[in-house]
């Protein structure tokens, strides 16, 4: 297809809107010397080739869908978004102009926009998304909540009301999973079904004055073969239907019948013919064969249906070895993504992609057979489609010109830019003609046209390759990064994320805060694409034990960190509006890669409309998550981080509120008027003033606490070290590290008392060569829920601390485990009682729920007093 070089010629310039067009909805089509194209917004124009100038310009109340103009009538068809259909005459376009001066919302256009009058929408339905007009009916396909339905309509006789008559037959599709949306709503479809009519050679449904632009005509064997009936017996035209999904279905219009009358089976009145796994969006007919001299037959002799990313298929009539008519079904890989898609009669199909327009050539005279294949008989597809650029880059809608010169092509075509250009193809290298003065103007400017179209393609290709060499450097640094934390090795991480608390005093309320610091230690920078997230994993209140734990993530881009740079991010954990602070709370530090933010830009294409798929990045490049996530760190924040000491060594009943800023002395009132009322109305005030304070201990061995702590705690005595220890992540334990301490008294969140005290004792039963030394770290409060929380951050530390020293290989001393034993069977005794009265809680009255209440106490004490020991 050497000779297949396109001659350009730019008709004229409809701008591009802001933002771009949208893929699948641009449309262009050739109507004798008018041509009637829409770019996809809510504007259709209406242009003279001989005259070179619009005639009309319409504005509709959305964006348009879809277009057919019938010649005859003289009568255009558009389908409006959520609207429906419109009829307009082409024959008042002209004159409509001249009438009409254009609103005063589109002064700054450079033409008359005449908007339509709502009384042109001949079929209004906010479900339709596509339609075709055949004769004296009018087919549509509509989108249910979960299914495709095609309606048949009476379309009337010229002349008259272009309405339709009434609903004569409806038919449903198979379902599919309808995109989000609003509910009870079906979202706008991603990608536009495609609907075309076949008809039977002989039959007068397409040859007739009012034949569509998206009917043809099939040769007998081929529509016999594909529809299983004989074409003399069916007499009737059939529908095509591309589904988003990729299936290619086919209704006979005879079959169809309305509901209301007698319904059919849809298994029986729909045939699937292919499936595409892919957005079917076009479908056509072609002749392969040549027809001898002294025939003049119009049908086609092949099917063609094309996929969205490049898949083609491409049905025909051939004999088998027994010389039998059989289907002949090839798919041939295209480039894609296809934008856009036309065929010609000469065999030859044209598909535009972002950065080229190519042509194919299933004719026999092109085809490309495969010389280890044999010849699969008279009718056979080529088994190898080569195709062949035009050098044109950047078209979003095609159609053949119905103005095609004998042996040649016209194509009309809408670039990106909103260029209504044609594309004029010879079947042969034209030889040299002499230049004369009357050709000459016309030659140069077919060069300028030429030279304009390359440069733009250049421009288009070189950001094209701009954008990906730049992806591709983001890439193998980010590839760099990731082995660099995912690697084992030694010593601290290159890039790595602490977390610190604190308190914060915002106007009366007290905040605690995690400080998460990431420091990069590597050689890379940590730029465009990357970004530092955090997720805060809250603690389930008592009553929704068994429901979900609430999370939250942050996301926080990088702001060029390079090596050595520090990034510093503050979050407030609680407590929340209802002054409740939920804790343990776990905060995960994670580096995010976006994918789709570097990789998608380089694959999208240049200048030209949004495609939804390119948009979101091709699906097998980026299927099933958006990027790439490298965990650096977990910390979990309990009661002892969150504790403030007010003061040191005092008794309970003296503790004051927790130390903050100096604040107004009316400030200063009404928080102790609001403490006040607190103390008045809340049972936890009553319950620490009545009841003795609950108490809850753990023991460990004074050998194991000397070699975990080493000489970090050199000077002071075992159990001052361990209480520091204890508050090593507490940002207001200064005071406590500064008197050496062994017993401390701090507030939790919550404003109740905590009080922490740890002694040396030495435990005599459990080992028989003597007396073992130990340390118990005993829990006092008058809240049960602030015991427990503070129970479960020491016990925690010590499970954390073993575990380290089981790895350095320490041996525990011999003991009894008659004596070990005994304490494991008392405690399971214990966890059994405590079922027993929980269930026994949720069927007793309120006069005997306050005995098992009270037992139910005692036993969770005797669980938290020391039992086992940690070696």
């Amino acid at each position: 297809m050497a000779g297949l070089a396109p001659r350009v010629r730019y008709l004229a310039s409809f701008g591009r809107p802001s933002g771009g067009l949208p893929a699948g909805k641009p449309r262009v089509l050739g109507h004798g010397p008018e041509v009637v194209l829409s770019t996809g917004a809510e504007l259709v124009y209406v242009h003279d080739r001989e005259a070179r100038l619009l005639t009309a310009v319409y504005r509709f109340p959305g964006q348009v869908w879809h277009l057919e103009a019938l010649a005859l009538r003289r009568a255009l068809y558009v389908l409006c978004a959520r609207r429906g259909i419109y009829c307009l005459s082409l024959d008042q376009a002209s004159r409509s102009v001249n009438q009409n001066g254009g609103e005063d919302e589109d002064r700054e256009l450079p033409y008359p926009v005449i908007p339509v009058d709502p009384g042109t929408c001949v079929l209004p339905d906010a479900t339709l998304c596509a339609f075709t007009v055949l004769d004296s009916v009018l087919v549509t396909l509509v989108q249910g909540p979960t299914q495709w339905k095609v309606q048949l309509f009476e379309h009337p006789c010229p002349g008259e009301d272009p309405r339709p008559i009434g609903l004569i037959g409806e038919v449903a599709l198979s379902t599919y999973t309808p995109p989000a949306g609003s509910p009870g709503e079906p979202g706008a479809p991603r990608f536009l079904p495609v609907l075309c009519c076949v008809s039977p050679p002989g039959s007068g449904a397409l040859h007739g004055p009012h034949r569509g632009p998206w009917g043809f005509t099939l040769e007998g064997a081929l529509f016999g073969l594909l529809f299983g009936a004989d074409p003399s017996l069916l007499e009737s035209p059939v529908i095509i239907c591309g589904l988003p999904d990729g299936q290619l279905c086919s209704v006979v219009l005879k079959t169809l019948v309305t509901s209301q009358s007698a319904p059919g089976d849809p298994k029986a009145l729909v045939k699937i013919l292919h499936h595409l796994e892919e957005p079917v969006i076009f479908i056509g007919a072609l002749r392969t064969e040549p027809l001898a001299d002294d025939v003049e037959d119009p049908s086609s002799d092949c099917l063609v249906a094309l996929g969205h990313h490049g898949r083609m298929l491409a049905i025909k009539a051939s004999w088998d070895e027994a010389g039998n008519l059989v289907p002949e079904l090839r798919e041939y890989c295209l480039p894609g993504p296809v934008l856009c898609a036309a065929c010609c009669r000469d065999g030859r199909v044209y598909h535009s992609t972002p950065s080229n327009l190519c042509v194919v050539d299933l004719a026999r005279a092109g085809a490309h057979e495969d010389p280890m294949q044999p010849n699969g008989g008279p009718g056979g597809l080529p088994s190898l489609l080569c195709p062949a650029s035009l050098g044109v880059c950047s078209v979003v809608t095609l159609c053949v010109s119905s103005s095609m010169a004998e042996g040649g092509g016209e194509l009309l075509a809408l670039s990106a830019k909103g260029r209504l250009m044609t594309c004029s193809l010879g079947s042969e290298t034209p030889r040299p003609t002499r230049v004369t003065t009357a050709n000459a103007g016309q030659k140069i400017k077919d060069l300028l046209c030429g030279i304009g179209t390359v440069s733009e393609r250049v421009s288009s290709l070189k950001k094209a390759i701009d954008r990906r060499n730049s992806a591709l450097m983001c890439l193998n640094e980010a590839m760099h990064v990731g082995c660099a934390l995912l690697s084992p090795q030694e010593g601290p991480p290159p890039i790595s994320c602490s977390i610190t608390t604190s308190w914060l005093r915002l106007g009366l309320r007290d905040l605690l805060t995690a400080t998460c610091l990431l420091d990069n230690s590597s050689g890379f920078h940590l730029d465009r694409g990357w970004a530092l997230c955090v997720q805060v994993l809250a603690s389930p209140h008592a009553s929704e034990l068994d429901s979900a734990s609430p999370a939250v993530t942050y996301t926080m881009p990088m702001d060029r960190l390079g090596p050595g740079g520090r990034q510093e991010v503050t979050l407030t954990l609680g407590p929340g509006e209802d002054g409740v602070l939920n804790l343990p709370v776990t905060v995960s530090c994670a580096l995010f890669y976006s994918l789709r933010e570097v990789v998608g830009g380089a694959l999208a294409p240049s200048d030209s409309f949004k495609d939804p798929s390119l948009g979101e990045c091709p699906a097998d490049v980026l299927s099933g998550q958006d990027g790439v996530c490298l965990p650096l760190s977990e910390h979990v924040v309990d009661v002892l981080h969150g504790l403030r000491f007010s003061g040191l060594a005092v008794p309970h009943t003296q503790a004051s509120g927790p130390l903050g800023p100096t604040v107004h002395p009316v400030n200063t009132f009404l928080a102790t008027y609001q403490r006040l009322g607190s103390e008045q109305a809340e049972p936890t005030s009553l319950r620490a003033k009545h009841l003795p304070p609950a108490v809850a201990a753990i023991r460990v061995s004074a050998e194991l606490l000397r070699a975990a702590l080493g000489d970090s705690y050199s000077g002071v005595s075992l159990c001052c070290a361990t209480l520091q220890w204890l508050l090593t992540e507490n940002a207001t334990a200064d005071v406590v590290r500064a008197r050496a301490l062994s017993s401390v008294q701090g507030v939790a969140p919550d404003g109740a008392d905590i009080h922490l005290t740890v002694h040396e004792l030495a435990v005599t039963d459990l080992c028989p060569e003597g007396p073992i030394q130990t340390v118990e770290i005993q829990v006092e409060s008058p809240s049960l829920a602030n015991v427990c929380m503070a129970h479960h951050a020491v016990i925690r530390r010590m499970q954390r601390m073993v575990l380290e020293q089981a790895a350095k290989g320490s041996n525990p001393p011999d003991v009894r485990m008659q004596y070990l034993h005994q304490i494991q069977a008392n405690h399971e005794m214990l966890l059994q009682e405590v079922q027993t009265l929980r269930d026994r809680l949720c069927t007793e009255d309120e006069a005997r729920s306050c005995a098992t209440a009270e037992r139910l106490l005692q036993v969770h004490r005797e669980l938290r007093s020391p039992g086992l020991l940690l070696l």
